[in-house]
């Protein structure tokens, strides 16, 4: 008997904290209920079902977890509040005892519209929890963007094609919430690409935990992308690779490439050898120098950026002045800059734990990250300045008139950076939201925001 009526009223709206995949798999779980006939609602309007998607990559992200969970009690007492991800999956027992939540879902259990559907027994008042072990998650579902909730100038969607990570670096807790590496068929990504473009997406950034590792048994990562550049979309962007992945192969297939970008996020952690060998990273700085310095020489315009982590237990003053001075020399695009935090579990906490490594003053890893970010700055504003006078294609995304009466329009050209352009009468402009255009970029704004010139 099919029952789509007696939930077709039902409504859902959800938070995601943490990186893209969570994002992508929070917008395949509303597509999977949008399908049951739920409707989609803004988190402010509240709903039946909150979806409350958690990060556990360092405790901060845990804290702001928490808050929002307890957030969301507070503004919809009436809704069933459910909480998964990575937080979940690692310590459902102390979401839990959050006075409010109803449902706690892991890994695998948070793809079931079972659990979804169930209605909790209101005179129970204990949280179900459904967690089952990360190991016995053997495959890899894929995830995605909105694409059965309607919506015009559609830009950028994720798309998950890979989950887990068996690199097992010593500070990282994703492996213990996410499990070893493994990826989504071939067959299935492509299903799911092609209906992103159906969908009217210009732009198709892949996702995962460690991408470049992918493999379904017969297709590696160039199969892959050789078989996206054949879809009807503008742009394929990869988000997060290791450096190790970073080949030849995949540089001249970006380099002869009009539809995979010309950016990459390639995380260097620390620019210190010793510190990379303490963390169990799978190259070293020489590696990471060449493999870089690689892609900037082949690829046009090609803009990279690093994760740094500072702080690391052990890391002394000559490992952080080595690593500064390192990455002063790299033409890189950006930095993230981020303190080591401790999560439980890891081998790094072990080894703290057994008096093994001692932890870095906290003041002292501020100090390190504030001199880190402010490098940053200076990178990512040389940077941007090299393009001043250059014309690059931008996807645009945003739009809003200003005082005088200007449009103005922002988005991201081929290789992220953020651009803006000024058009005039507001009134009678036609929106430009998932347009592609050629700008001429004329000078540097506040944020770093390239101001440019339309070409015609």
């Amino acid at each position: 008997m099919n029952n789509s009526s007696s939930v077709k009223q039902k409504s859902v709206a959800a938070v995601t904290l943490g990186c893209k995949v969570n994002y992508a798999e929070t917008a395949s779980i509303v597509d999977m209920l949008v399908a049951e006939g739920w409707q989609f609602h803004d988190i402010r309007d509240g709903a039946d079902i909150i979806l409350i998607h958690t990060c556990a990559v360092t405790g901060e992200a845990e804290r702001k977890s928490r808050q929002q969970i307890r957030k969301a009690i507070k503004k919809h007492p009436n809704a069933k509040v459910v909480v998964a991800g990575c937080y979940a999956q690692l310590a459902p027992e102390h979401i839990a005892q959050i006075d409010g939540v109803s449902l706690v879902l892991g890994m695998a259990e948070k793809f079931d519209r079972s659990h979804y559907l169930e209605e909790p027994d209101r005179k129970e008042r204990n949280v179900r929890v459904r967690v089952s072990p990360v190991e016995a998650s053997s495959a890899a579902h894929v995830a995605s963007s909105l694409i059965r909730q309607p919506e015009k100038g559609r830009t950028r969607a994720f798309l998950k094609i890979q989950d887990g990570c068996s690199f097992g670096c010593a500070y990282c807790a994703i492996p213990l919430a996410r499990g070893r590496s493994r990826s989504v068929p071939l067959a299935t990504v492509m299903e799911r690409a092609a209906a992103i473009a159906e969908a009217g997406y210009r732009e198709i950034v892949l996702t995962g935990i460690n991408i470049a590792d992918y493999h379904d048994g017969q297709h590696g990562f160039t199969d892959l992308l050789r078989h996206l550049e054949e879809l009807d979309v503008s742009r394929i962007r990869i988000s997060s690779i290791e450096p190790q992945f970073l080949d030849d192969e995949l540089i001249e297939l970006v380099a002869g490439s009009t539809k995979i970008m010309p950016h990459f996020h390639l995380p260097l952690q620390s620019g210190s050898d010793k510190v990379l060998k303490a963390m169990g990273r799978q190259y070293d700085t020489a590696l990471y120098r060449e493999r870089l310095l690689r892609a900037v020489s082949s690829i046009r315009g090609c803009a990279i950026g690093a994760d740094v982590m500072v702080g690391y237990p052990g890391e002394s003053e000559q490992d952080f002045e080595t690593m500064y001075r390192f990455i002063e020399e790299l033409p890189v695009a950006y930095l993230h800059v981020f303190s080591c935090s401790v999560r439980p579990g890891t081998r790094l906490s072990r080894e703290i734990a057994e008096k093994r490594v001692s932890r870095v003053v906290s003041a002292e890893a501020s100090r390190r990250a504030t001199r880190l970010a402010q490098l940053g700055q200076q990178l990512e504003r040389r940077f941007a300045s090299s393009f001043i006078g250059r014309q690059v294609r931008v996807l645009f995304e945003e739009g809003g008139a200003d005082a005088d009466g200007k449009m103005l329009w922002s988005g991201y050209s081929e290789n992220y950076l953020r651009v803006q352009v000024a058009i005039d009468d507001a009134a009678g402009g036609e929106s430009m939201k998932g347009v592609e255009r050629e700008v001429v970029i004329e000078g540097v704004g506040e944020g770093l925001l390239l101001q440019g010139r339309l070409v015609f």
